[in-house]
C-alpha cells in the first residue's frame, strides 16, 4: 500500500514534488522551529489514484489536446467525478485514521487547503485560485473537504490562470496540507521586504478569508528591519453593499474593536521577528499567512515575495491635479483610462490598457488582470491574494483607497504608483 500520508514534523514531509509547495513550506518552517499548527499532508500521488480509481486518470492527460465544447465537457466530468465519487478505500481508511489523531490530539476543528505542485512557487502563486476549508468537525465534512479541493484544480478560475502563465494541465497534480483551526482572534499577512527596506504587516479581527479574499482593508504595520514600527495605519474592517445589485457583504465585528489596532506594539514586533527568520531559514524574500489570540501567533503559510526598488521619483509628475495613497502591492507603475466596476458583472467594459477602479479586491478578479495597466480597490490589503497575483504579473495595485469607485471619475486619465501606493488623475 502507498504511502500516502506525512506528519508535517516529519522531514519527509519538506517535498514540494510530492506534497505541493505549500505543504512543504509549512513542514520547513516548523523544522525551524517556527509555529505552525499541527498536522499532516496528503501526497499528490493520492490524487492520480483517485482519479485511476473512478476511471478518469486518462481523460485528465488528454485535457491539453481538446478544445471548445469537447473540452469543456471533459473538463466537467472530471470535476463532476472527483467530487461525486467516493474516496478509494486505500486513501480513505488511511486518512481518516490520520485526521482522527489530529482531532483527538489538538481538540479542535481542522483546516483542509490545497496544495498543488505548481502553487506557491516565485513565477506561479495560484493566490486564491484554489479552495481551503475551515472548522471541520466530522468525517463527512472533512471527505467532502478534500474532494472538492482535488476538484478545485480543475475549476474555470484555475485552468485560465493555468493558461495564461503556460502551464501545462499534465504537470497538475493536487496535494493537501490537513491541520488544527488555530487562532482566529486575529489574523493577516506580512512581507518581508518592501521597496524601501521595510517590513510590512497586515491584521485584520477574526479569520484571514476576509483579507485574503479583498473585503476589507486590515490594519497596516510598517517595520524597520530591525523590528522597530515605524508606522501603524487602523483599517476599515467592515463594508456595506458591494455591487450595483444591491447585494450586501459584511462581517459580525464589534464596532468599537474597529476603531482600534488589532495589534499591540509586542504582537507586532512578535511578528516582525517571525518574519524575519522565515526569510533567513527559506533563503529569499517571502509573503506570509498567520492567525493568532491573546497569547500566540502561528505561520500558515509562506511563499516567494516579488518585490521592486524603490524609486527616487514618480515617473509621471504631470497627473496631480487629484490624488490618493492606499496600500501598496509593491510593483510597478503605469497609466490609463479609469474603469469604474462596481460590480464584476461590468468586467465586460474593461477595455485593453484599462486601469481598473473597483471596490472589493476579490481574487475572482484574476481573470482581468491580463487585460488591465492597473488596479484600485477601495478595499484589500497589500498581502490580499489579487495582490500576489497583481505581483506576480508585475501590475501596480494601490488597495484600500477610500471611495475609489466614486472620487475617481470613469474616463479619467490615471497614474497609479504600486511601489508607494499613489493615485493620481485628470
Amino acid at each position: 500500500m502507498a504511502d500516502y500520508i506525512v506528519n508535517l514534523k516529519d522531514s519527509g514531509a519538506i517535498n514540494a514534488n510530492r506534497f505541493g509547495a505549500k505543504a512543504a513550506n509549512q513542514a520547513m518552517l516548523g523544522h525551524a522551529g517556527l509555529p505552525i499548527p499541527k498536522g499532516f499532508c496528503l501526497d499528490a500521488a493520492a490524487y492520480r489514484r483517485q482519479l485511476e480509481f473512478i476511471g478518469l486518470l486518462d481523460l485528465a492527460g488528454e485535457i491539453d489536446g481538446l478544445s471548445g465544447e469537447e473540452q469543456r465537457q471533459a473538463v466537467s466530468k472530471l470535476r463532476l467525478g472527483l467530487f461525486d465519487s467516493p474516496i478509494a478505500p486505500d486513501i480513505e481508511q488511511p486518512l481518516l485514521i490520520a485526521w482522527h489523531e489530529l482531532c483527538e490530539a489538538s481538540g479542535s476543528k481542522t483546516v483542509v487547503r490545497s496544495s498543488s505542485l505548481s502553487e506557491d512557487l516565485a513565477d506561479s502563486t495560484f493566490a486564491g485560485q484554489y479552495e481551503t476549508f475551515l472548522g471541520l468537525n466530522n468525517e463527512a465534512e472533512f471527505l467532502t473537504a478534500v474532494r472538492a479541493c482535488w476538484a478545485a484544480l480543475w475549476s474555470p478560475r484555475a485552468l485560465r490562470y493555468m493558461e495564461s502563465r503556460n502551464l501545462d494541465t499534465l504537470d497538475m497534480a493536487m496535494g493537501l496540507c490537513i491541520q488544527e483551526l488555530v487562532g482566529g482572534l486575529v489574523s493577516g499577512g506580512g512581507m518581508s521586504q518592501m521597496a524601501d527596506g521595510t517590513m510590512s504587516l497586515s491584521a485584520s479581527w477574526g479569520l484571514g478569508t476576509a483579507i485574503a479574499q479583498g473585503e476589507v482593508v486590515p490594519d497596516r504595520y510598517v517595520l524597520d528591519v530591525d523590528g522597530t514600527v515605524i508606522e501603524t495605519v487602523v483599517g476599515r474592517t467592515v463594508h456595506g453593499k458591494n455591487c450595483a445589485h444591491h447585494s450586501v457583504s459584511s462581517l459580525p465585528i464589534d464596532q468599537e474593536k474597529t476603531l482600534q489596532p488589532c495589534l499591540s506594539k509586542d504582537q507586532v514586533g512578535e511578528l516582525g521577528q517571525l518574519l524575519s527568520r522565515a526569510e533567513e531559514y527559506m533563503g529569499f524574500a517571502v509573503e506570509i499567512e498567520w492567525t493568532g489570540n491573546e497569547k500566540r501567533q502561528w505561520l500558515l503559510q509562506a511563499r516567494p515575495l516579488q518585490m521592486e526598488a524603490q524609486r527616487s521619483s514618480t515617473p509621471d509628475p504631470g497627473l496631480r491635479k487629484a490624488g490618493v495613497r492606499g496600500q501598496p502591492s509593491g510593483v510597478g507603475w503605469a497609466n490609463g483610462r479609469a474603469c469604474v466596476i462596481n460590480c464584476e458583472c461590468e468586467l465586460s467594459r474593461v477595455a485593453h490598457g484599462d486601469v481598473l477602479v473597483t471596490r472589493v479586491a476579490s481574487p475572482s478578479l484574476s481573470q482581468i488582470l491580463p487585460r488591465v495597466s492597473g488596479v484600485v480597490a477601495e478595499l484589500g490589503g497589500s498581502t490580499s491574494h489579487l495582490a500576489s497575483l497583481a505581483r506576480e504579473r508585475r501590475i501596480p495595485m494601490v488597495l484600500g483607497v477610500l471611495e475609489a469607485t466614486a472620487r475617481i471619475p470613469d474616463g479619467a486619465d490615471v497614474s497609479v504608483d504600486g511601489v508607494i501606493g499613489t493615485v493620481n488623475w485628470r
